[in-house]
């Protein structure tokens, strides 16, 4: 079975580590939310969430973890030590790693955005060309980058076609998901 693990930081953006959550165990994903300083995380909107577990070495045996975004929760993403190391580690053994909005600048922390495509919340392509090398920002909604096994995205309102991008590397068939979830429909209304 295909597993996956969000992890929360406080001050994360609690409806895109929601939406990854909701969507990829509407598909029959493991997923598991991890808390990464506790099991309780308040996010950025003063919304509390009890995460099933706390950040420890069990993170080296999901298929993709993913990081949602919000400037203090991408901050503590960035400066955990013990995160970090666990992520270099999933990145040398091949396996996924995605973020989204400010929590990119994480993955370039970590060094894993180097020689990568990627895309994060407007403005902080900045930072991450301070911290990656040779990364390449793109303006587009999703951007997997299949090199360094990394997906990312823009924002809050990109939190959906994030999770379902997030389905389809590990790969799940998203159409029937996004025709339940009425996604096709609003893809339509452009």
């Amino acid at each position: 079975m295909t597993k996956v693990a969000v992890v929360f930081a406080p001050g994360c953006e609690e409806v895109e580590g929601l939406t990854i959550v909701d969507v990829l165990r509407r598909m029959g994903v493991e997923v598991t939310m991890v808390g990464l300083e506790g099991q309780v995380v308040p996010g950025a909107h003063q919304i509390e969430l009890t995460c099933d577990t706390v950040l420890d070495d069990h993170l080296l045996d999901y298929d993709l973890v993913a990081f949602p975004g919000g400037r203090g929760g991408a901050q503590k993403l960035s400066a955990n030590k013990q995160l970090a190391d666990l992520m270099r580690q999933r990145n040398v053994a091949g396996k996924w790693n995605a973020a989204m909005c400010a929590a990119p600048t994480a993955l370039a922390t970590y060094g894993l955005l180097d020689h990568c495509d990627y895309t994060c919340f407007p403005g902080f392509e900045k930072k991450i060309a301070q911290l990656a090398t040779d990364a390449h920002f793109k303006e587009d909604i999703t951007v997997v980058d299949e090199g360094g096994k990394v997906v990312t995205s823009r924002g809050p309102a990109t939190a959906m076609a994030f999770a379902f991008r997030i389905a389809e590397v590990l790969g799940l068939d998203t159409k029937q998901i996004k025709h339940e979830m009425l996604y096709d429909y609003l893809m339509e209304q452009k």
